[in-house]
């Protein structure tokens, strides 16, 4: 919430200069010249993928996005607010929810390659709730000529994206119909004084998110963006997976429910075979990746800013 304040906090404060700005350093059009700061608000749709322990492609798995199921994309919304100095540099503040899937049975045709992955049968999905604080970098403009009242922004600016962002998650998986919770089940004995260096892991984390994008003018008053941008995590836990299999005999102090899900969702391999035995420390995730997730989104905007010329 604290993160929240400030973010509003200081897209409030650019609203505040750019409304008091008064100087003009090129006309935008016939009709309309400019201010130095520009406020814009907008809204996007798009899509949005992860890359986790769960899914992938053949073999150990492929590097980056190329390890990505695009049949597991999921739809993801956007709202933002952007304040634009001389269309250069940038101060965006925007709101994004999607959701994330993956599934161990998109190996099957490629089973054999796998090192049993596919095998492991596990699931899961979560919706992502993102608050960030991104800058906006956009060359083209770096060395535009500001005293030249004649000349007009190119209709389209390729630019780069980044900054911080809170998120939120949950991840679930599918059992007998029902989307079940993972965190609270430990399924890999976090909280558990027998595994003292696997601790809870929080369902709200930090991301750094990365990308590039490019804006095209639809007119005086609109524009359009197309934008890809990739988040960098610290936690490994967005699919639940990250180490080794636990001793399922410390799930014996749950509820007799709770330790019944928890044993059936830990390991899945016996729904594909029923005499497959599960050993204490085989490994379940790779705790040296950690896990992401990334959008591409189209976007519209209004500006505020540009004044008819008189």
């Amino acid at each position: 919430m604290k993160r929240l304040t400030l973010i509003s906090g200081i897209i409030v404060l650019l609203s505040c200069f750019a409304v008091k700005a008064d100087a003009q350093y090129y006309f935008y059009d016939n009709s309309y010249y400019e201010n130095p700061l520009l406020i814009e608000f907008g809204a996007g749709v798009g899509a949005m993928n992860c890359l986790t322990d769960i899914g992938g492609r053949k073999g150990i798995g492929k590097k980056f996005i190329k390890d990505v199921n695009l049949g597991k994309t999921q739809p993801c919304a956007s709202f933002f607010i952007n304040a634009n100095y001389k269309y250069a540099f940038a101060l965006r503040g925007e709101v994004t929810i999607g959701k994330i899937q993956a599934d161990d049975k998109v190996l099957e045709p490629v089973k054999e390659t796998t090192f049993g992955r596919y095998e492991r049968n596990l699931s899961f999905r979560t919706t992502i709730s993102e608050i960030s604080l991104l800058g906006e970098f956009h060359p083209l403009f770096i060395f535009a000529p500001k005293d030249d009242d004649e000349w007009t922004p190119p209709l389209v600016s390729p630019y780069l994206v980044a900054g911080v962002s809170m998120f939120h998650f949950n991840p679930q998986a599918n059992l007998n119909g029902k989307w079940v919770d993972l965190q609270p089940l430990a399924t890999e004995g976090q909280g558990f004084s027998k595994y003292p260096d696997r601790l809870p892991y929080k369902l709200n984390q930090i991301a750094i998110p990365v990308g590039i994008g490019g804006r095209y003018e639809l007119g005086s008053q609109f524009f359009a963006r197309a934008e890809f941008v990739y988040r960098i995590t610290n936690t490994d836990y967005l699919d639940d997976v990250s180490t080794t299999y636990v001793d399922p005999q410390i799930y014996d102090s749950y509820t007799t429910a709770k330790r019944n899900t928890a044993l059936l969702l830990y390991a899945r391999q016996k729904e594909l075979d029923p005499t497959y035995v599960v050993t204490e420390g085989d490994q379940r995730g790779n705790p040296n990746h950690k896990d992401s997730y990334m959008t591409f989104s189209l976007k519209i905007g209004y500006i505020f800013g540009r004044e008819k010329r008189r």
